[in-house]
């Protein structure tokens, strides 16, 4: 399938299948509409990605019945210290538009995070940041299945981010097993969100989520359809809701990624925006995403095919878990 025009109202969607089940040739032809989303929109929806639509629905099912709970049950899953991605983090406690020094009140969602399923912290026992990224997992017990889905779609996510990668790496005209030993020790991060319906109007600014770009390398996402959801900054300065169909997936690149190729790739301003009424039907909104983070130790620098000759690189080398740490503690900038 060829991949839709980038017009004003509209993100590619792209089939990825025929990369993963095809010759050179449909490799690369999978790669030039990918390199052509990444320089344009930073935004594309993947189809054909092998995610089975069961495993996206079970964990939207679950996490629906966690977050149903009581507020004292939720908390008892809290994670430690101000910065740790893992576990419950209640609503309005984290502000995403704070990591690019903006003051705006905190996001009125609630989230669990789950980290690497892999424990990789033998590799990183000389490095104490590195072990706090890898610390391990909190898994709420109630309901019994939740804790499972998450872990399921997390390794499926993983999967299909290897995939990625390697067409990334095409589509960037280096060795498409380039970012393999930049990612075989990642500490990626889960995160199911939820958008309750508004019971109240929220402060002045204060959205559901904040705008902001992504940290890490890029983000694969699954949302449900409901009022007041993801939108996306164009570069006519005007905001687009994505929306995309069923049983496809919504990539967005990361900040790392803008470093990695020099910007010519783009890290899209997005936020996700309040329904228009309080208490409006159909405005719980669920999304599960993935947030690629290389291995905490890996250098994001200019890829050489990003530099033009007599050009020099836009940002300075930086490892992943420094570039990460800075985030996460500008996102927790005013809470308690």
């Amino acid at each position: 399938m060829k991949t839709e025009a980038l017009s004003r109202d509209t993100i590619p969607t792209i089939d990825i299948s025929r990369f993963l089940t095809g010759r050179d040739a449909e490799k690369r032809a999978v790669a030039v509409e990918v390199a052509e989303a990444c320089e344009t929109a930073g935004f594309l929806i993947l189809s054909g990605h092998g995610v089975a639509q069961s495993i996206l629905d079970d964990a939207f099912q679950h996490s629906r019945e966690f977050f149903d709970l009581e507020q004292a049950e939720k908390d008892r899953w809290r994670a430690t210290g101000p910065s740790r991605q893992r576990g419950y983090h209640a609503l309005a406690t984290r502000g995403l538009a704070n990591t690019l020094d903006k003051s705006v009140p905190l996001d009125l969602r609630e989230t669990v995070f789950l980290g690497p399923v892999d424990d990789h912290r033998a590799r990183f026992t000389e490095q104490p940041d590195a072990l706090a990224a890898h610390a391990p997992n909190i898994y709420p017990e109630n309901p019994g299945y939740f804790s499972p889905a998450l872990v399921e779609i997390y390794q499926s996510f993983e999967r299909l981010a290897n995939d990625i990668l390697r067409i990334f790496a095409i589509a960037l005209e280096m060795p498409e097993a380039y970012f393999v030993d930049k990612m075989d020790h990642h500490f990626s991060i889960l995160s199911s969100h939820h958008y309750p319906a508004l019971s109240e109007p929220p402060l002045p600014g204060q959205l559901r989520t904040g705008a902001h770009t992504d940290f890490g390398a890029f983000t694969i996402l699954a949302m449900t359809n409901a009022i007041g959801g993801l939108e996306a900054l164009l570069p006519d300065g005007r905001w687009m809701p994505i929306k995309p169909r069923p049983g496809t997936l919504v990539v967005n690149l990361g900040d790392m990624m803008a470093r990695w190729t020099n910007d010519r790739w783009t890290s899209t301003l997005h936020r996700v925006v309040n329904p228009p009424k309080i208490g409006a039907w159909g405005s719980r909104r669920q999304s599960i995403g993935f947030f690629a983070h290389p291995n905490f130790d890996a250098e994001i620098a200019c890829i050489p095919t990003c530099l033009r000759p007599g050009v020099a690189p836009i940002y300075p080398p930086i490892t992943a878990g420094e570039h990460i740490a800075l985030k996460i503690a500008k996102s927790h900038q005013g809470t308690a």
